[in-house]
């Protein structure tokens, strides 16, 4: 595979809409179109750019993605493993390791590193929270009261965790990264050409952005658990594991109806919020970031451009 992105062939045109996003990743940016997620990062010895793309799962990518609710769950499922993926290719550029090396088989390593990831996420955010939260079942206050307060501090914990890892060197340069990846995908929604001094204009802060989705999941949890009520601790503790996918489903919708009426003033307005707290995981980027960003989505636009559509 060739050093440099393809953008030297020809420029992309606009293929078929669908959903376009990304993430950051250590010193670059991946962007996943319908049916390809590109990665690109540039190499600290030489600033030159390595990039990697990789097809995406037809039940990622087509049929499966038509029936509500159920997208959201394959969505979360791709998004880590494309993810992993992505960041495990970065980690090998920023270490000038060899870029070319490529896990064959069942990636045992990644299954075991996303199924923490999963239990540190369930088990700090969904279920710690209702232990800590016990005390007030001791109080005279009333019993909705407990169910409410896990909540907030279910958010409280949210909140200072994005804040805290935002102020290390290494992840503010990754929220630049970030900041890019939603100026570039802003600019080709926009219709806008993508060159640096015409990304830089858009704004850093995106309606589909994985920090709005995690803010959802924690306000629809918060409005879940309450209407449950405060029942025995055992189903307490369930409850806060097994409704964790149909909550992801359902924010998973609420963003997507976001993402797309957002020209609406009164979805705009509800959706501020998730916007305002992308402050706390993007930065403003400088112009080498939007290169990179600009690369990785003008690679995934021609790759895309390339494949004839499948019915």
């Amino acid at each position: 595979m060739p050093d440099d992105p393809p953008l030297t062939r020809r420029q992309p045109s606009r293929p078929a809409d669908g959903g376009y996003g990304g993430q950051a990743v250590t010193g670059g940016v991946m962007i996943r179109s319908p049916r390809y997620a590109v990665v690109v990062c540039r190499r600290p010895n030489n600033g030159g750019l390595a990039w990697r793309a990789r097809s995406l799962h037809a039940s990622y990518a087509m049929r499966f993605r038509r029936f509500p609710l159920l997208r959201g769950a394959l969505t979360l499922l791709e998004t880590m493993q494309v993810g992993f993926w992505a960041l495990t290719f970065a980690q090998r550029v920023a270490l000038g390791r060899n870029e070319d090396e490529e896990s064959s088989g069942i990636d045992v390593s990644g299954i075991i590193t996303m199924a923490i990831a999963l239990s540190f996420m369930i088990g700090g955010f969904f279920v710690a929270p209702v232990f800590a939260t016990r005390w007030i079942e001791n109080t005279s206050a009333p019993a909705i009261l407990s169910p409410i307060a896990e909540g907030i501090l279910r958010l409280l914990m949210l909140l200072a965790y994005m804040w805290l890892i935002g102020r290390l060197p290494e992840v503010r340069r990754t929220f630049q990264y970030h900041g890019a990846e939603h100026k570039t995908i802003a600019a080709w929604e926009a219709g806008d050409e993508l060159t640096e001094d015409r990304v830089a204009r858009y704004s850093r802060a995106h309606p589909r952005c994985g920090t709005s989705f995690l803010l959802v999941v924690v306000l629809i949890a918060l409005i879940v658990f309450t209407a449950l009520g405060n029942p025995p601790l055992w189903w307490r503790v369930a409850s806060r594991i097994v409704l964790v996918p149909p909550i992801v489903a359902v924010a998973y919708e609420i963003i997507r109806l976001g993402g797309i009426h957002r020209a609406n003033r009164f979805v705009a307005a509800l959706f501020a919020p998730n916007l305002w707290l992308q402050a706390l995981t993007t930065r403003e980027p400088n112009r080498d970031q939007i290169t990179v960003a600009i690369a990785a989505m003008k690679a995934a636009l021609i790759l895309e451009d390339e494949e004839p559509q499948k019915a």
